[in-house]
């Protein structure tokens, strides 16, 4: 039994440790795409864009909980094929390299 505990935590552990990896990156990347966006709109006027986002997020806010996970689900949907597209690719590419 004792086993059985020592093996969860140290799952646990691993996953934490896997899942802060995949958190700084996220964060790192929003980092950097902030100043992006900072520096692309320097000087403009961004009211169109505040208003748009601000709309965005009434909409989303406004949202039943069904409509909400099926936008979630096809969001996952289009992750999915665009992985599968990429697998494809990537596949296709390491078997011409593979026939050279």
């Amino acid at each position: 039994m004792g086993e059985f505990f020592k093996k969860a935590f140290r799952d646990m552990k691993e996953s934490a440790k896997a899942q802060h990896e995949v958190d700084k990156a996220e964060f790192q990347a929003v980092k950097a795409e902030s100043k992006a966006n900072f520096e692309e709109n320097r000087g403009r006027n961004t009211f169109k864009k505040a208003k748009a986002d601000a709309k965005k997020s009434w909409d989303d806010a406004h949202m039943s909980p069904s409509e909400r996970a099926a936008k979630d689900q096809a969001a996952r949907e289009a992750r999915i094929a665009e992985a599968k597209k990429r697998t494809e690719t990537a596949n296709a590419r390491y078997d011409a390299a593979k026939k050279k």
